[in-house]
């Protein structure tokens, strides 16, 4: 008998972010709708954050409000937040929109010290104090928690990530007892061995996790050498259920780019399906409509980095 696997689609949030053209809030708000109707249960749709550290999310009031009369039924709505202060925002745009727009609130931290101190301007232990105050209110709200973690293989800058790193940095998120947590494959490096090895590190009773449901491992693969399909195959095999993809494999990691070669981003959401189907998991996903909003990325995508390029 099949299984049921959860996917969340990233385009809209972790497939913009690093990108260099600015893409107007109404395009993102198509992206978004096009996304929606392709039967994945979550779309996470922006990131509340600073508009002087990430301009390109710097429009997720405005995109709340385009979105607030079109969310598709039975579809989560995400939205990342670093602190007290996004989380407030997360908040106030519900309350605008006069609806739940955005079921579930994300925090993210790393298992790299390095990477967390480039990418929040923060050690790992600070970002997760900031989560506290993130989680009180998400409970206050009915809201779900995911805390991501980035690095969770390798980092760009310190190699592979210790077994001992990890679970400490679970450790600490334990105490805090989110809904969800994300493993990130950040620069997409991971082999099949690797996931089983991360799997096993996540899940030791060492780790303080075991309050977790098992669809509360999340995991998210960037395809930069072409591996992220046989390490969901992987997963699956050892009981994962819940998965990130991009349509169009938007995103990646701007470390895991060198001068001459951009690295791929997140795994193509269609890649990401038939992933699915080949481990015998099932995915309530329309194909059709995953090749529509992947062109639509596209097409978005062209016209805001010819935009740029215009004198």
């Amino acid at each position: 008998m099949s299984v049921r696997v959860r996917i969340t689609d990233v385009s809209a949030r972790d497939g913009l972010q690093n990108e260099p053209a600015l893409v107007p809030t109404p395009d993102k708000a198509r992206l978004v709708e096009a996304v929606g109707r392709t039967g994945v249960d979550e779309v996470e749709i922006t990131s509340f954050v600073s508009q002087r550290w990430i301009p390109q999310l710097g429009d997720a009031p405005e995109l709340c409000e385009l979105l607030a009369d079109r969310k598709p039924a039975g579809v989560v709505y995400s939205a990342l937040v670093p602190n007290e202060r996004g989380m407030a925002s997360l908040v106030q745009a519900n309350s605008h929109a006069g609806m739940r727009l955005i079921d579930k609130a994300s925090v993210f931290t790393a298992a790299s010290e390095t990477f967390s101190k480039r990418n929040t301007n923060a050690g790992i232990a600070e970002t997760i104090q900031r989560f506290g105050p993130v989680m009180r209110l998400a409970r206050e709200q009915g809201l779900s928690v995911r805390a991501y973690v980035s690095c969770a293989v390798a980092c760009p800058f310190e190699g592979p990530t210790p077994a001992i790193a990890l679970a400490r940095v679970l450790a600490m998120l334990a105490e805090l007892e989110p809904d969800e947590i994300d493993l990130a494959d950040t620069i997409g490096v991971a082999t099949p061995d690797d996931i089983a090895h991360l799997l096993e590190v996540a899940r030791d009773k060492s780790s303080g996790c075991d309050f977790l449901a098992p669809e509360g491992w999340v995991l998210h693969l960037h395809d930069t050498f072409g591996r992220a399909s046989s390490c969901i195959r992987t997963a699956i095999e050892l009981g994962v259920r819940s998965f990130d993809g991009a349509v169009g494999g938007l995103g990646g990691c701007p470390y895991a780019s060198t001068p001459d070669r951009r690295a791929p981003g997140n795994i193509d959401a269609q890649a990401l399906v038939n992933a699915i189907r080949e481990a015998g998991g099932e995915a309530h996903v329309n194909d059709a409509a995953l090749t529509e909003a992947a062109t639509i990325a596209a097409e978005i995508l062209a016209r805001a980095r010819a935009s740029e390029r215009a004198p």
